[in-house]
């Protein structure tokens, strides 16, 4: 058989894994047969109707999206910079390391309960988004500098090329495949502490207020509901990315 006629084994798989879970789900909703333990599939999909009938639905959906933009946006130019000048300069780097290590053994709750003292509510989400991003992008553009092909950067010498091509001819080719890999870590990531970030702030318009709210009056329909809503938000901006990341590699060879 021609590689042309066997079936994407993938495009058929995905929906039939999804479907599984779904039954699972479905499955030990029955058997547990309480709503406010583990709503059905369906019921949830009704609440996720009801709640996306109204504006404040989206207007939540919009202000989180904007905190995580903020934050991711403002973390990738912080490590982008700081991640090129850490990986040229061994004191910058030595320097910025013990701090990269400690945000990452932070917990984020006590990260988010120490932004709440600093900040406002509607400004908590952002930065812990920015914070908990950062020490991820800084990282791996760091690795990517540093497997800069030294023969390269040799040759480059040779022929007195200057700082700015070398820049953008040898190390942003080298560091670009980290980028991308600790963008599309950190997208997922920033959307999970944004959301946790305002379930404890609960700024005004956000999912993570409405999860509390759902919570304390035991909605677990909507509880449900809103927390699908982040998971399907987060992949689908991943899987946007990753389109867009496979696309600027195909133009670029």
């Amino acid at each position: 058989m021609r590689p042309s006629t066997i079936p994407n084994n993938k495009k058929i798989a995905r929906p039939l894994i999804i479907l599984f879970w779904l039954g699972v789900w479905g499955g030990v909703s029955l058997l547990i047969n309480r709503e406010i333990y583990l709503p059905s599939p369906i019921r949830t999909l009704r609440a996720f109707i009801e709640l996306s009938t109204t504006a404040e639905f989206w207007s939540s959906i919009a202000m989180t999206f904007i905190r995580v933009a903020i934050g991711f946006l403002v973390s990738c130019l912080a490590g982008v910079i700081l991640g090129i000048l850490c990986g040229l300069n061994r004191f910058l780097y030595d320097a910025f390391n013990p701090l990269a290590i400690t945000i990452k053994s932070t917990p984020v709750m006590s990260v988010i309960i120490i932004a709440l003292i600093w900040f406002q509510s509607g400004q908590v989400p952002v930065f812990v988004c920015f914070l908990m991003c950062f020490p991820v992008i800084w990282t791996n553009v760091v690795q990517g500098v540093k497997q800069v092909d030294k023969r390269l950067l040799q040759m480059a010498k040779v022929y007195k090329v200057d700082r700015w091509h070398i820049l953008k001819g040898i190390y942003i080719p080298s560091l670009t495949p980290y980028l991308m890999a600790g963008i599309i870590t950190s997208l997922g990531f920033g959307w999970k502490v944004t959301v946790a970030a305002e379930v404890l702030s609960s700024p005004k318009y956000s999912i993570g207020g409405h999860l509390y709210n759902a919570k304390v009056y035991l909605e677990s329909p909507e509880l449900f509901a809103w927390t699908s809503v982040v998971i399907v938000l987060s992949f689908a901006f991943e899987y946007l990315f990753k389109r867009i990341a496979a696309n600027m590699t195909n133009h670029s060879h």
